[in-house]
């Protein structure tokens, strides 16, 4: 009983001098830049054991630890995105991260997701950007969506198009790993018939090379 007392009193003064962070951020159209009131729900990662809900085009609650937080939200006529942010993010104790939704009939660009070049291998840094789709769905039982394949126009359209296609796989079998069923999650494979980008650039080419996020239902 001394020995549990002792590492009690140990451990008191780490704990009243554990700093709370703040999370804090705004809900934007991802077009028009304005801002969106919305349903904010917010929960400790990946257990949920800590909630709550904020219904404004802005957020603000506090943290301690090392838990990280999804933070998700809705708005009608808009896609939900949820965002998942950790402690170490904390730039003197504020975390600042704004989200953006975009409406319900465009897609979404995964803009942190990388392949080793002309495979359809995941690189691990784009972990965090499809744990925070997986956590989205998690949050909205009923949506699916339709991940879209896209590749830049150079070298033989039918290799674009099958390699397109075993990128969106790859994707979808990532999220379904995290317990999202299949049916949820459709693919389709444009190859290079879709640029957003017509220079004859690496950089052109690089932007054409994308998967983007359709909901088919909400």
């Amino acid at each position: 009983m001394k020995k549990f007392i002792s590492s009690l009193l140990l451990l008191f003064p780490m704990l009243c001098f554990a700093q709370e962070i703040s999370v804090t951020g705004n809900v934007t159209d991802v077009v028009r830049g304005k801002l969106l009131k919305s349903k904010i729900v917010y929960r400790s990662y990946p257990t949920g054991s800590i909630s709550g809900t904020i219904n404004d085009s802005t957020f603000t609650f506090g943290i301690f630890g090392s838990s990280k937080y999804q933070v998700t939200a809705e708005a009608e006529g808009y896609m939900p995105r949820t965002i998942i942010v950790d402690p170490k993010e904390a730039v003197g104790n504020i975390i600042k991260r704004n989200i953006e939704l975009t409406s319900l009939n465009s897609t979404i660009v995964l803009d942190h997701l990388i392949f080793e070049l002309g495979k359809a291998v995941i690189n691990s840094k784009s972990y965090p950007e499809l744990d925070e789709v997986v956590a989205m769905m998690k949050e909205n039982t009923k949506i699916v969506i339709q991940l879209e394949g896209h590749t830049d126009n150079k070298g033989n359209a039918d290799a674009n198009l099958k390699l397109s296609q075993s990128r969106v796989d790859a994707v979808k079998k990532y999220i379904t790993s995290k317990g999202i069923s299949k049916d949820r999650v459709k693919t389709k494979a444009f190859g290079g018939t879709q640029p957003i980008a017509t220079e004859n650039t690496e950089e052109a080419r690089a932007l054409n090379r994308r998967v983007e996020m359709r909901v088919l239902k909400d």
